[in-house]
């Protein structure tokens, strides 16, 4: 089991449990999944994050500050960098930060996730990972629904076969109700934070609960 373990969110996960964050924008649902990650952290597991929306460099900050310690204190803080080249800033990967060219090259994303897995388990050690997707909302705004659900499909069964943990984060306004109800069925479970300062938390096992943040 993979223990949550923060605030309202105090409950576990299965191994390859793959959970959709939604809620409006500045919600709070990255900070979700980075301090869900941040808890395996503290416990030695792997942390992975693919992001979308941020740079490499942005992600390390601010879960530094989520994991309350300095830099070199998270070895095990691995990120798939889909901005940066967006952006046109110049990237060299190295063993914890590897990059693809945008949002839109979904095969790079998939593969160099694949290989942070391989690595955290044959050279490292690490059997536990847990991995935040922050957010498949840039994914819907450069390609279309059928391709993104092949994507997460592809993915989320990636997460199962590794035993880990996935977070992902969608902006549900952003969206339609028939895109946010397709890709939900892809997942175990979800969060829904509100805007109130309140979260609906449907997940395996556990009866459907709204909690305050």
């Amino acid at each position: 089991m993979y223990d949550i373990g923060h605030g309202p969110f105090d409950f576990a996960l299965d191994p390859g449990t793959n959970v959709l964050v939604t809620g409006p924008p500045l919600c709070g649902k990255r900070r979700f999944g980075m301090r869900a990650l941040a808890t395996g952290s503290r416990q030695g597991e792997g942390a992975l994050v693919v992001t979308t929306r941020d740079t490499a460099h942005r992600v390390r900050s601010d879960y530094r500050v989520l994991f309350g310690g300095e830099s070199g204190d998270t070895p095990t803080l691995g990120v798939v960098d889909a901005v940066s080249e967006t952006i046109g800033q110049s990237v060299a990967g190295d063993r914890d930060t590897k990059y693809t060219s945008s949002p839109r090259d979904t095969s790079g994303i998939g593969s160099k996730f694949s290989e942070f897995v391989e690595s955290y388990y044959t050279a490292r050690g690490i059997e536990r990972t847990r991995v935040l997707v922050d957010s498949l909302t840039p994914l819907l705004v450069y390609s279309n629904l059928q391709s993104v659900f092949r994507f997460v499909h592809v993915f989320t069964s990636r997460v199962d076969n590794a035993d880990a943990v996935g977070f992902y984060t969608v902006t549900a306004t952003a969206h339609d109700d028939e895109t946010i109800a397709s890709l939900t069925q892809l997942f175990d479970g979800t969060v829904e934070l509100h805007g109130d300062g309140t979260a609906t938390v449907r997940l395996p096992d556990l009866d459907e609960r709204t909690v305050d943040l």
